[in-house]
């Protein structure tokens, strides 16, 4: 999830776009900021070490699928299998 430093960043940012009072100001800033953190609550975002964390998960998963694939292969040239699925004696 977002962190409130972001939000209430974007919403300072955009009550400063607006030329109002003070206390008007505070108050759009805070109703700016609430609308914000529901548009992104909305929207299943993930934080960057969340991302970083599923892309380790992933890479893994991409050499330990390799690797079978690698042995897979070895042992079909061990026994020989046609593409019809028959197996031939090796020697």
């Amino acid at each position: 999830m977002l962190n409130n430093e972001f939000l209430n960043d974007l919403s300072a940012r955009i009550t400063r776009l607006l030329p109002l009072a003070t206390e008007v100001r505070e108050e759009a800033e805070k109703n700016i900021h609430r609308a914000l953190q529901s548009a992104f609550s909305r929207l299943n975002l993930v934080t960057r070490e969340e991302f970083d964390a599923q892309m380790k998960v992933l890479e893994r998963a991409e050499q330990t699928i390799s690797e079978l694939e690698a042995k897979i292969a070895a042992l079909e040239k061990a026994v020989k299998v046609t593409p019809n699925g028959n197996q031939e004696s090796a020697g």
